[in-house]
């Protein structure tokens, strides 16, 4: 049965979460900020920047979102070498596995939940990222390269129209 709110419900404010899936353990850096600009972006950069040991390269997997292409936050890589950016192609958000986490604590915690305030969702937010973290595991692909060609070639000829 579908499930909705109900009528007096009073969304109380949003948050931006930002995470970084450590692929290898499955754990997460993770932060709600009021907003998603450029500078809430570099933040969240810089405190990955000091929690990744420093002899170890990182590979920053992106959607195109502007944010993640402003000047400022392409300066700041530049002067990073270990830091390698990924952007993901338009409409391949699923390439990125963090966006599993994220569908992970969206069906957990955010859907069909109840929160009085911005502080409120951000402290459940936090809570379930903290006992994710205890027991987490790196997420893994159920299908197999050809699988995921086969199904792109469909799904091309059926916005191309042709046969594949």
């Amino acid at each position: 049965m579908p499930k909705g709110w109900t009528h007096d419900y009073v969304r109380h404010g949003t948050t931006t979460l930002f995470a970084a899936l450590d692929v290898f353990t499955g754990s997460v850096i993770a932060e709600c900020k009021p907003r998603h600009r450029h500078q809430e972006f570099l933040a969240f950069l810089r405190r990955i920047d000091r929690a990744v040991p420093a002899n170890l390269d990182i590979h920053l997997i992106v959607d195109n979102y502007s944010t993640h292409k402003h000047a400022k936050v392409k300066a700041w890589l530049a002067a990073r070498p270990r830091w390698q950016v990924h952007f993901t192609p338009t409409y391949s958000s699923w390439l990125n596995q963090v966006e599993r986490f994220f569908g992970l604590i969206t069906d957990k915690t955010i859907r069909r939940g109840s929160f009085c305030s911005v502080k409120d969702l951000v402290a459940k937010i936090d809570h379930f990222i903290h006992h994710y973290n205890q027991t987490c595991k790196p997420f893994t692909w159920t299908a197999s390269a050809d699988q995921i060609f086969e199904k792109l070639a469909r799904l091309c000829s059926k916005i191309n129209g042709t046969a594949y």
